[in-house]
């Protein structure tokens, strides 16, 4: 399993939100570029980035700092928040993003979804975002009566190959992720490899996540937990091991 430290941007800021909340915000750090390279540093293999803005606004609003993240990092980078169209899509790959996350979009234009992963292929990640099972869309602020098995079944069916799935009432709550929604996933889209993301922030809950023994669960997103220095990197890539 792959451990991924998180970035969240907000304001041009590292920051945090508890489940997700626009306004309960903790601010980590002013320069994400140097939190990037420090995550690098510390033994990140990949990383995941939030333009939390660009989420809530419908578009884009940190393209020169994610530039500078990707550049700093110098790995694997994936990138999220408010790509809804082939121009953003296009504009975030080429800042060198090795995927691009689509999260509302997904649901809300399939067409988009589906021109996009004919022509980026496995550069298409798509985020899927729930609470109590059901999706929600524009950065956590609508949820809808679909289900999320359902969204990451029909996702897969139109060649996706990645998708990262966040238990929005487990994100920031150092309190575990949600086990049995995250072996659900899995098994509704068993062509992607998963990302979990959502309440991981200890090496028990990467064993816990191990422990479901669902093949396709690639990969873990570590943020809070590493910024309050409840664990490391080397420690959760221990436990990944």
């Amino acid at each position: 399993m792959i451990i991924l430290p998180a970035i969240d941007l907000k304001d041009g800021k590292c920051v945090r939100l508890r489940q997700g909340r626009a306004d309960d915000v903790t601010v980590y750090g002013d320069d994400p570029a140097e939190q990037a390279r420090d995550w690098r540093t510390q033994g990140g293999q990949e990383l995941h980035v939030v333009d939390l803005d660009g989420a809530f606004a419908g578009t884009p609003k940190h393209a020169e700092v994610i530039r500078r993240i990707i550049e700093a990092f110098g790995g694997p980078v994936e990138v999220g928040g408010g790509i809804r169209n082939m121009e953003t899509l296009t504009s975030v790959l080429e800042a060198g993003a090795t995927r691009a996350i689509i999260g509302s979009a997904a649901l809300d234009d399939p067409e988009f979804l589906s021109q996009a992963v004919e022509q980026y292929g496995e550069r298409i990640a798509v985020g899927i975002d729930a609470r109590d099972g059901f999706v929600q869309t524009k950065g956590w602020v609508e949820t809808t009566k679909v289900k999320a098995v359902d969204l990451a079944s029909a996702v897969a069916k139109a060649g996706v190959k990645t998708i990262i799935y966040t238990d929005t009432a487990t994100d920031g709550m150092l309190g575990g992720p949600n086990l049995s929604q995250m072996a659900a996933i899995c098994d509704a889209a068993p062509t992607c490899a998963i990302t979990a993301s959502g309440g991981v922030s200890s090496p028990y809950d990467v064993a816990n996540l191990k422990a479901l023994e669902r093949s396709n669960l690639r990969a873990a997103i570590v943020g809070k937990a590493l910024y309050d220095g409840r664990t490391t990197v080397k420690e959760m890539n221990i436990a990944a091991i």
